[in-house]
This record gives structure tokens, sequence and C-alpha cells, in this order.
């Protein structure tokens, strides 16, 4: 009970934020590009040097080579996933503009605007090492895999004389991620960092949460709650984000249990709840850029970010029998 009403606490601290973002965005505080300026500042700025930071103050060597093993479960999750959720395309047969969507919905999470923040709360600054393995492999899967899925399904495109879409590799190594590489770099080769440097990257990374909710807020009050609608398609890929990514993640973290590769507590926590975190903010414009639906995408986006809020406790709970 007391797990519980823990991450309830919690949640309700991130619900309050985006709140605010979501009323003073109805009230025209923000102008319509204030959200785009503020994920720019995040992704480009502010989590780079959170990231850094982080890894900094709670990675080591020894640490490094522990988390190797940890990259394996999400990895092997993330391409079950895509296996999955390719089939269900096919049996269920999804709507072209829709399956691309679909499998990134199912597979690829919220890791910086909802998953970092939500982990912050949740367990503080001791899982962000942990957190960062979610991240690495959801990035690749999103950026290596996850658009070429969706720009794939161009329902305007005529699929015998389409062209290859290329792998856009410079989308592989994001802000956050080249931050992430950098500090991997720094630690290894042990150098040091300045105060006034640490210092200013603490400050600079610390916005992180706060505006990161805000900014979903502001996405949330844009998309339209009142909008949301729950069709077959989009009850689907909840189901896939929420239920089926979950618990792939969990059968292979006791399955490896079987074999002897036992995770901390705390990482077998983390990778849970990142797994079960909404689905990506950018789907949208994502199937904007491949003449998708939409709609679609708003939809979900927006119903799993509301829903999340009733997933984490639930899933908070039975991480307490894992």
């Amino acid at each position: 009970m007391r797990v519980f009403l823990t991450s309830v606490s919690s949640v309700t601290v991130i619900v309050l934020i985006m709140a605010l973002g979501y009323v003073l965005r109805k009230k025209q505080w923000f102008s319509d590009d204030f959200g785009k300026n503020i994920s720019s500042l995040i992704t480009k700025i502010a989590l780079p040097a959170s990231i850094f930071m982080a890894v900094m103050k709670n990675l080591t060597r020894d640490k490094l080579l522990s988390l190797s093993t940890g990259l394996l479960f999400p990895a092997l999750a993330v391409v079950i996933g895509y296996l999955i959720a390719w089939i269900a395309v096919k049996v269920l047969k999804i709507q072209p503009g829709r399956r691309g969507i679909f499998m990134n919905a199912v597979v690829n999470a919220n890791t910086i605007f909802i998953g970092m923040p939500l982990n912050n709360a949740l367990f503080g600054d001791k899982a962000t090492t942990y957190f960062l393995i979610y991240y690495i492999v959801n990035t690749v899967s999103t950026w290596a895999f996850g658009v070429f899925l969706i720009s794939n399904d161009d329902p305007t495109i005529d699929k015998n004389t389409q062209k290859k879409h290329e792998i856009n590799w410079k989308k592989i190594l994001p802000m956050p991620l080249v931050g992430f590489i950098v500090a991997i770099f720094w630690m290894l080769l042990k150098l040091p960092v300045p105060n006034f440097a640490g210092e200013t990257l603490t400050y600079v990374g610390s916005l992180v949460t706060p505006l990161s909710l805000i900014y979903i807020g502001i996405v949330l009050a844009d998309a339209g709650l009142n909008n949301m609608r729950l069709d077959r398609d989009s009850v689907l890929a909840l189901l896939g984000r929420f239920v089926l990514s979950p618990v792939i993640l969990i059968f292979l973290i006791k399955f490896g249990a079987g074999f002897g590769l036992n995770l901390p507590a705390l990482m077998r926590q983390t990778l849970v709840v990142q797994s079960a975190t909404p689905m990506l903010a950018v789907l949208p414009i994502l199937a904007n850029e491949a003449h998708g639906d939409v709609k679609y995408a708003t939809n979900i986006v927006t119903i799993s970010t509301v829903a999340f809020i009733l997933v984490v406790p639930i899933l908070m709970g039975i991480l307490q029998f894992i």
C-alpha cells in the first residue's frame, strides 16, 4: 500500500505541473511557438546537460560494464515488440496511413518529455543511469527504424514506384544522445569537470523535469481533450503500449533471471516503468510528414498521455512482485 500511495503522490505532482502548462496555454499566456521553443530548449540544451551531469555523478567504469547487460533486455523487448506489432497490423488489417504509427505506438516510448521526469519523481537521481539504458535503446529504435516504418506507410505513394527510404543517420544521434556519449568518454578518460561548469550544467539540467511537463500540458491543450476518441485501432495501440510492451520486458527479465542474469531491483523497476510510458509526442509530426493519419496519431498520443496517470500506480504495485 505504501508503494501505491508513493506512486500516486509522485504522479499527482507530475499531473499538477502538466495542468499548469495546460491552463496557461488555454489562457493564451504562451504563444503558438512557445511549445516548440521549449521542446528545442529541452532536447538540445537542458537534457544533454542533465544527462552529462548524471553520468558524471552516478557512473564509473565498473558500473558501465555492469550496465551493458541491462541493454540486452530492452533491446530484445523492442525487437519482439516490432514483430508482434507487425503481425497485428497484418492480422487485424490496420489501414494504410496508420500502420507505421501503430507499430511505433506499441514499441517506442516518450522517454524525454514524460519518461525522464517520471523516473526522477518515482526513483530519484540514483536511477538516472538505469534510465539512460532504456533511453539509448528507445532513441535508436525510433530514429533508425520507427521513422522508416512511418515514411514507408505513406498512402499517397505508389508502392510499385516507391523509392527506398533512406535512414536519416543524423537523427540517430540527437543532442541528448550526444551528451551521453561525450559524458562516457569524459568519464573513461577521467577528465575533471570544473566547478563552474558542473554547477552551470546542473542548473540548466534541472530545467528538464518542469519544462517537460509544462510542454506536455501545452500539447494536450493544443490537441484538445474533448477530441479524444476510442476507436478500435486506438484501443489496440493503447493495449500494446501499456500492456504488451511491459509484459514482454517483464517476461524477458524473469527469463534472464532463470539463467543467472539478475538485474538490480531499481534497474528492473526503471526499465519496466519506461516501457509503459506514453507514446512519442512527435508521432503526429512524423505522420504529417508521411501523409499519414494525423488525427489518429494525435488521438493516441493524447489518450496515452492522460491514461498513464492511472497506469503508473498499477504498474508500481505489480513491480513489487517481480
